[in-house]
Formats: structure tokens, sequence, C-alpha cells
């Protein structure tokens, strides 16, 4: 063992970059998963504010387009405009909370991914793409948040 630098290796050289970068990631907390959960906080933030927006829009439309007229809630925008807005709500705070590394935030994402993954499915007749998209990014974010968490910690990681 020797010591240079102020680093103390086994190896009796200096430690290689990857020793030092792992040495600061343990000291700020982070790991190999903290990616993860960056990419699900990020994705529910941007996901909320889309789900808002869409509500807004509902609230001031009013009328749905003639191709929604036998959509499963109905035709009325007000509808889908009040559960887009709580599962935007629910989406953008569980986001930011995940970025802040909060574990019963990962678990209320979990629930706000599942629902508004399968509220996009709702619209797969309408906007098969954008409604692809939607369920594919909600499958990654469950997996990052359930995979990628310690289960011992209740309030943070």
């Amino acid at each position: 063992m020797s010591v240079e630098a102020g680093v103390t290796t086994k190896r009796g050289t200096d430690a290689s970059t990857a020793d030092e970068v792992a040495a600061v990631d343990t000291a700020l907390g982070m790991d190999e998963w903290s990616g993860w959960l960056t990419f699900a906080g990020l994705v529910m933030i941007i996901a909320g504010s889309m789900r808002v927006f869409d509500a807004i829009w509902a609230f001031s439309s009013g009328t749905a387009p003639e191709r929604l007229d036998h959509a499963l809630l109905g035709d009325s925008l007000s509808t889908y405009a009040w559960l887009w807005l709580i599962i935007g709500i629910v989406l953008f705070v569980s986001g930011c909370a995940v970025m802040i590394r909060s574990q019963i935030a990962r678990w209320i994402g979990v629930g706000a991914s599942v629902v508004g993954a399968v509220s996009a499915i709702w619209w797969m007749p309408y906007y098969p793409a954008w409604s692809f998209v939607y369920v594919a990014l909600g499958i990654l974010v469950v997996y990052a948040l359930v995979a990628h968490g310690q289960p011992g910690s209740t309030f943070g990681y």
C-alpha cells in the first residue's frame, strides 16, 4: 500500500481516474444507478408538465374533436382535463421529489407513471404513435423507480 498525492492505493501506484470518480460518487451519495433515477425524475417532470398543458387546453377548448366522439370517458373534454390535471400535478411533484431521492415519492411516482401509461393506452386508437411512446416511457420510468432504489430507507437514499 502506498500513499501518493493524498490517495491510498493497494497497487502501489497513483489511483486511476475511475477510482477517483468512484470515490467522489460515493462521497456524494451516488452509485451506478443514480442515472436511472435522474432519468425517471426528469421524465416525470416533463410528462407532468405536458399533462398540465393538456388540461389547460382541454378546459379552454370545451368540445372534443370529431374523432373522439366515442372515447372511453365520453366526448366532454372537461372530464379528461380534470384527469390530466390531477395526473400532471402528481407526476410533476413526485418527479421533483425523486430528483432529491425521496423514497416515498419513488413509490408515488410508480403509481402515477402506471396511471399515466394506462391513460395513454386509451388514446391509442386516435394517436397511436404518441400513445406508444408515452406507454414505453412509462414502462422505463417504472423500471427505473422499482429496480434502482434502496429498500432500507424511508425518507431518502
